[in-house]
């Protein structure tokens, strides 16, 4: 008897739908499942007619839109009704009123949205769906736990198990990623794939811009290091306007690297190769062959605050007694307060995570590094240049990230440390980058007043909107542009718009 499909289709934004499919895969392969699990944009919904059972996971991002990796899917391209405006109110309590009801309105607007077209397209729901909240004491986990139980509970009563095979137990390991030939004959390591000029920038093919600048904007003695960084983007085709956003691939530190490799004895000069296994597909952005260190350093995000998954996936590995059974705590429904306490509270790090699990993590094997560490994500930020000013080049505002928690260690950010300790002047620095975009629009019509409120770094789409007008009125396609930019800052030694809104 053939064993029953399952298809989980996710939308995604910052990883925690992702996640919830990825659970919901290893759930599924433990219950015999042949399971498959895709973004939405990279599925081919005239296929869902020929699936018997789909699974669909998104999140809600902004203003109730849909994730980035679900917003080209026919399913999800649907008119969203606008915000219905009615006359301000007298009193200030309505308008709250009216606000927190607008906000009820969108929560999970693009589950809510996706599932009333399902049914629309003839699809038939197994149960009612599960709307999870990340404001519960439990998270989303609240709701997603009871859903999932339902929902095997009746896929197991429509798919029955074969006579004699049971449900896999926690202590079975299995792989859903690969890593198939390590050799060790290889000692270059794989050149970066730069863009086709016959193809726009993205997140497959980004292109690689070389850092003219890095200019520290803000005073020697403040706290916050803010940053204007210089990109040249000749030959990209890349275009842009104001209010636009570039997004940035960042790395890893050698030093987290290093600690990564010390505490699993890994080599990271070693060369693997990967090939398909269980219809999982191969990492576009890996090459082929990879080495360790390319893998770490600009793959997997082993600085990341480490999901409820994270620790049932290592509790798989445990060989010392105390050790799995605080996995097991940490990775169940019950134990979510201790793990908020753990790890989230203090932002406390994977790689933290592996130093408190001595015993476990050396028994961790390298074949499954792709399920326990989610893939980087790239970093966006508001672009604060004009191509009209500033032709071929990309200008950033960046706030370096930088803090303690209660655990007292320097937490730091990942993107904006990286960013920062690159010296232009010290030899050639490229950082792969695309643009997309934004959702801050700006007026067409040149002569229409603009008043622009831009606190801190915020001020960085105001400065590319302010240097497209002056840009515009200098040619003399406008006899008068009025544009007021309000900043606002704690310090003066943090005054940094004076300085950039007169660049």
């Amino acid at each position: 008897m053939a064993a029953p499909t399952l298809l989980v289709l996710f939308g995604s934004q910052t990883g925690t739908a992702q996640d919830t499919a990825e659970r919901i895969g290893r759930q599924a392969q433990r219950r015999r499942f042949h399971v498959r699990v895709e973004a939405l944009d990279s599925y081919n919904v005239v296929s869902l007619i020929s699936e018997p059972l789909v699974v669909f996971v998104c999140s809600t991002t902004g203003q109730g839109d849909p994730p980035d990796n679900m917003k080209f899917c026919s399913l999800c391209c649907l008119s969203v009704p606008s915000a219905v405006s009615s006359p301000i109110p007298s009193s200030v309590f309505r308008s709250l009123q009216s606000f927190w009801r607008f906000l009820f309105r969108k929560f999970n607007f693009v589950a809510k949205k996706l599932h009333k077209r399902l049914i629309q397209l003839g699809a038939n729901p197994l149960l009612p769906v599960g709307l999870g909240d990340e404001q519960h004491d439990l998270g989303q986990d609240a709701v997603i736990d009871p859903w999932l139980s339902a929902f095997w509970e009746r896929s197991l009563e429509l798919y029955p198990l074969p006579v004699g095979v049971s449900v896999l137990s926690e202590d079975v390991l299995y792989e859903l990623h690969f890593l198939d030939d390590v050799t060790n004959g290889l000692s270059l390591e794989p050149p970066d794939r730069d863009t086709p000029l016959s193809a726009p920038p993205s997140q497959l093919h980004p292109f690689l811009a070389r850092m003219v600048s890095n200019q520290r904007v803000t005073h020697s003695s403040h706290f916050q290091d803010v940053r204007l960084i210089d990109f040249d983007i000749t030959g990209s085709q890349i275009q842009f306007s104001a209010g636009d956003v570039v997004m940035i691939q960042p790395q890893n530190s050698p030093e987290d690297v290093d600690q990564f490799c010390q505490l699993l004895h890994l080599d990271p000069d070693r060369f693997f190769t990967l090939t398909p296994r269980d219809n999982a597909p191969v990492p576009a952005r890996l090459p082929q062959p990879c080495s360790v260190r390319f893998l770490l350093e600009r793959f997997l995000d082993i600085s990341s605050v480490p999901k409820r998954s994270f620790f049932e996936l290592l509790g798989g590995f445990a060989t010392n007694e105390l050790e799995r059974e605080k996995l097991r705590e940490l990775s169940s429904a019950q134990g979510q307060e201790d793990l908020h306490s753990y790890c989230t509270r203090p932002r406390r790090i994977a790689l933290e995570v592996l130093s408190d699990f001595p015993h476990t993590t050396t028994a961790l094997s390298i074949e499954y590094l792709l399920d326990l560490f989610p893939e980087i994500k790239p970093r966006s930020f508001s672009i604060a240049s004009s191509l009209q000013v500033h032709p071929g080049r990309i200008q950033i505002l960046l706030a370096v990230v930088m803090f303690k928690t209660r655990i007292h260690r320097p937490r730091r950010g990942l993107c904006s440390t990286w960013l920062a300790s690159q010296d232009p002047e010290q030899g050639v620095v490229r950082v792969p980058l695309w643009v997309k975009k934004g959702g801050l629009k700006f007026p067409t019509d040149q002569d229409t007043p603009v008043i622009m409120v831009g606190p801190g770094t915020g001020v960085a789409p105001f400065r590319a909107a302010i240097q497209e007008r002056v840009s515009q009125g200098r040619r003399g396609e406008t006899a008068e542009n009025e544009s007021d930019c309000v900043t606002a800052c704690q310090k003066p030694a943090m005054f940094v718009q004076r300085i950039l809104l007169t660049q």
